[in-house]
């Protein structure tokens, strides 16, 4: 912890900072209307629960907790490119953002509700990267009756710059084969396995592997866990692109991270600017995608 005390803020009551799994530094809130658990490599939301009500934020049992391991489960920041990277084979998938230590830069309460915010910088080591932008990243965590998500990104560079974004968010649920996601009726998408689809008029429905991209979708999405009656609504702004992601059974055993029926209990409802949502920013520019959490 010596390392990053020096930069801590002064932290109210509600906010604990210790070790979590792997010696990893964690920030632990206990707003009045919610807890939540932050850790501080890669700004990871690991859980996350209303007070009273049963954890809405999923983590494997199987997660690594080791340098250079992206956690599996949570908030992971996919940023600042989405999936491999186009070019650079070598390059970390979904960015290095999950894999970095972000400062926690305030820590406050807001009547009912806590705010934390992290911050990201370019290194010299990310200059030195697929992507060598001069940037500052911003994350704010809002954990109260809802969790709120807000990434700010500035361009602090010279040149024009363009960057993917994602809120690759780990859902739990009883059973995904009782699960549904709605909202997205009417919109197109791309099925990652099969290519291009047209648009369906029912809810989003699980019986094998899963995983769309819907482009130019804003909409608000909801997650219906029949099996517990729970609905989890997902509603977002600066936000362009939504995925939908379930591993199903050969993929989740190929996944040493995953454990081999852990599939059953999550649904990924992301929220993102990727592929042709990819965001431009002008030097000096910026850009905010936010993304709110409730539980009826």
């Amino acid at each position: 912890m010596s390392a990053i005390d020096s930069q801590l803020p002064e932290l109210p009551s509600s906010v604990e900072l210790g070790m979590g799994q792997g010696g990893l530094a964690v920030a632990r809130v206990f707003a009045r209307a919610g807890s939540a658990e932050i850790y501080l490599r890669g700004a990871h939301v690991s859980a996350w629960a209303p007070t009273g009500g049963s954890p809405v934020i999923w983590m494997s049992e199987q997660s690594e907790y080791a340098p250079g391991v992206p956690l599996r489960g949570g908030v992971p920041i996919c940023f600042p490119w989405f999936g491999a990277h186009p070019t650079d084979a070598t390059a970390p998938s979904h960015g290095f953002a999950r894999l970095a230590d972000w400062r926690l830069a305030e820590a406050r309460e807001a009547g009912d509700d806590v705010v934390l915010v992290f911050v990201l910088t370019d290194t010299e080591a990310t200059r030195a990267s697929a992507w060598p932008h001069r940037f500052e990243a911003r994350y704010t965590v809002t954990v109260g009756a809802q969790l709120a998500l807000s990434l700010q990104v500035t361009n602090l560079d010279t040149a024009q710059l363009s960057y993917e974004e994602a809120l690759h968010t780990y859902l739990a649920v009883a059973d995904i084969r009782q699960t549904e996601v709605s909202g997205l009726e009417g919109a197109p998408f791309t099925d990652r396995l099969t290519g291009p689809r047209p648009a369906e008029s029912e809810p989003v429905r699980f019986d094998a592997e899963t995983d769309r991209i819907y482009l130019d979708s804003t909409a608000a999405t909801t997650v219906t866990d029949t099996a517990t009656g729970r609905q989890i609504t997902i509603t977002k702004q600066g936000s362009a692109s939504t995925v939908v992601w379930n591993p199903w059974i050969d993929k989740a055993a190929a996944m040493a991270d995953f454990g081999d029926n852990e599939y059953t209990g999550m649904v990924c409802v992301e929220t993102c600017n990727i592929r042709d949502n990819a965001i431009t920013l002008a030097p000096g520019a910026g850009h905010e995608m936010s993304v709110r959490y409730s539980v009826a």
